[in-house]
């Protein structure tokens, strides 16, 4: 049986989207390794067990010292912080890369159940999957959506701690410019203070140091946490008209761009952690069912690595059970 059906790991995650809206969007990437649209924060290492993470991604290029001048960004004494010049998706295409995964997109989840000692995953459209070992990652309240035995699966005391993680909602916008378009602005990014609607403005190309004549300047806002709240359910093109305005006003000088895209960022940072928590949680042992990411630490890269690894070491004996498991097997059924 073992050799009919090879063990499998699914890791399920929902958040991390790296977009490029352009004429043609690429790369939504269902893993949550950390919480970053159009690479518009920078990396801030504050744990120093995890500098080995920086030095890897630096080494390779994934990475690289955040020169571009920021306005208004509070530094730290003795921090170093960093910027992804081609976006997060280029971060979660080298751990993919790295992990030789066989990975699918824009798969909803929908339910996960017991099926002869493994997990069925059914999604929104396809037949449903079996896995060996389930990792979900994707927000906290999108594991209590999910239907199947794993509601009845996740006992009392786990739904209250799941039930008590919060998370921040804001808007995103992308203003996109044709090639040999000019920004007349001293920064590369701003932190906005004192505005209802605009917290974060980026000239995301600047910003990321890979200006060239032959692509067009891109333009993010991040909004206020309070106006995301307050907008949550409003109509993006309305909520659009609204940040656009308080945009003129903050950069007058502003061109008119020749796209515009709106995002609703409904999970965008965690504001409460499950707690007393060691980076994941076990929901199920036999087949395992484990959750984390950072709803289980704090949004920003250390949180979620230090999520990944306690994840890491939760999952490493399975694996070791389904190498010691196939060793056993005839050479004539491996």
């Amino acid at each position: 049986e073992a050799a009919r059906a090879p063990h499998r790991v699914g890791l399920l995650g929902g958040l991390c989207r790296a977009r490029s809206w352009t004429d043609e969007p690429v790369g939504h990437f269902h893993l949550r390794i950390i919480r970053i649209i159009h690479g518009s924060r920078v990396f801030i290492p504050v744990c120093f067990f995890l500098s080995s993470f920086y030095e890897e991604l630096v080494s390779h290029g994934i990475l690289k010292p955040l020169t571009a001048p920021v306005e208004g960004m509070v530094v730290r004494e003795g921090s170093q912080n960093y910027v992804a010049p081609q976006g997060i998706s280029s971060v979660v295409k080298y751990y993919l890369e790295q992990s030789g995964a066989d990975v699918s997109y824009e798969q909803q989840v929908t339910h996960i159940s017991l099926r002869d000692g493994r997990w069925e995953v059914s999604r929104k459209a396809g037949p449903p999957e079996q896995f060996d070992v389930v990792i979900l990652t994707m927000p906290v309240p999108q594991i209590l959506q999910l239907q199947g035995d794993i509601v009845n699966i996740i006992n009392e005391s786990q739904k209250q701690q799941l039930e008590s993680v919060s998370y921040s909602s804001r808007y995103a916008l992308g203003l996109f410019y044709e090639a040999g378009t000019g920004i007349a602005v001293p920064w590369a990014a701003q932190y906005i203070t004192g505005n209802p609607c605009i917290r974060f403005i980026s000239i995301d190309n600047k910003k990321r140091n890979i200006e060239s004549p032959e692509i067009g300047p891109s333009v993010v806002v991040h909004t206020t946490v309070t106006f995301g709240s307050e907008h949550l359910d409003s109509d993006p093109a309305e909520v659009q008209q609204i940040i656009l305005s308080h945009l003129q006003r903050i950069v007058p000088s502003l061109p008119k761009p020749s796209s515009i895209k709106c995002q609703r960022w409904r999970y965008s940072q965690v504001t409460r952690a499950v707690p007393n928590c060691p980076g994941q949680m076990i929901l199920h042992t036999q087949p395992l069912l484990i959750c984390g990411g950072d709803g289980f630490t704090r949004s920003n890269f250390d949180g979620c690595m230090e999520s990944a690894m306690s994840l890491a070491q939760a999952v490493e004996p399975h694996l070791q059970q389904f190498q010691s498991q196939a060793a056993k097997l005839p050479l004539d059924l491996l």
